[in-house]
């Protein structure tokens, strides 16, 4: 007991330094900041490319939704150095605002995520990028657009790419595919059930999702998990140390996907915890950008 009690610290310890990593960095200050709505969380921030990120021609579009399990503190300055990194490999950067859970009577601070306006945002952002990334990004290629999302944006990424398979009384579905080169999901929050049974972010998916009784009822609407096959090519980028969205989560979607069909990728990285996937310092943010290339190009 002792040697476990001692690897448990030993874990905490590095988590903390990969986390302490990541927030070190400055933020990123974009190219140009647009709005898709008239909420001041309704924005997305822009990075132009730096250099070549494939064989040339107008530069991929990478998509990214911040994590943060939905929660007002955490908004898209945490994640701006990763995008900033993207822009410095020759991507195209879109990096998404969107509403997120705030001060709730009965919770000790912010709850997570905020129903349904959330995922009104995702939505939105996602329709209006193409024509927002024309005006403002004219060197980048939306036919070669990549979803990619960390933690709780790791769970919007796979949900934005499986709107068309939403139910059909669903204000977000598509009438078709959505029209993505790929996902590329990091740490994703991407089966509800099996996050809820391993209290995720301190039961985030709940307090995302309301009561029991809405978890149960507003589940199929956005559960990963729930919603395949998409028909989009996915990959899972996964720590196998990570403390925060275990290992788990991600092999249970993949698991879930192979049950309907579909192939995911599912990269497990040995050594990473939680944060490396976002801090540009780290190989496994290396690794990440060579998983968004394979699926851009």
């Amino acid at each position: 007991m002792p040697d476990d009690a001692a690897a448990r610290d030993a874990a905490a310890a590095r988590a903390a330094a990969e986390e302490e990593s990541a927030f070190s960095h400055p933020a990123v200050d974009p190219d140009a900041t647009a709005a898709y709505g008239d909420h001041p969380d309704q924005v997305i921030d822009f990075y132009a490319p730096q250099g070549e990120a494939g064989p040339g021609g107008p530069a991929p579009l990478v998509v990214v939704l911040h994590g943060g399990a939905w929660r007002a503190p955490f908004d898209r300055r945490h994640i701006s150095p990763f995008a900033g990194f993207l822009a410095r490999r020759g991507f195209a950067v879109a990096s998404v605002e969107y509403r997120r859970g705030d001060a709730s009577a009965g919770q000790p601070g912010p709850v997570a995520g905020r129903w349904p306006d959330t995922f009104d945002d995702v939505a939105a952002a996602l329709d209006a990028l193409p024509a927002l990334a024309r005006g403002i990004l004219p060197q980048a290629d939306a036919r070669r657009t990549v979803v990619t999302g960390h933690s709780a944006g790791g769970h919007l990424a796979l949900w934005a790419a499986a709107r068309h398979l939403l139910p059909a009384d669903a204000p977000w579905r598509t009438d078709r595919e959505v029209p993505l080169r790929g996902v590329v999901a990091l740490a994703p929050i991407a089966d509800f059930a099996v996050a809820e049974k391993l209290d995720v972010c301190g039961g985030a998916c709940r307090q995302l999702l309301g009561s029991e009784a809405e978890f149960t009822e507003r589940r199929p609407y956005v559960d990963p998990a729930l919603l395949l096959p998409t028909g989009i090519a996915t990959t899972l980028v996964q720590g196998r140390a990570d403390l925060v969205v275990p290992q788990a989560v991600a092999e249970s979607y993949a698991d879930a996907a192979a049950k309907a069909g579909e192939v995911v990728g599912l990269t497990l990285l040995e050594d990473v915890g939680h944060f490396p996937l976002i801090d540009p310092v780290a190989d496994a943010c290396a690794v990440v950008a060579e998983e968004i290339a394979q699926l851009a190009w």
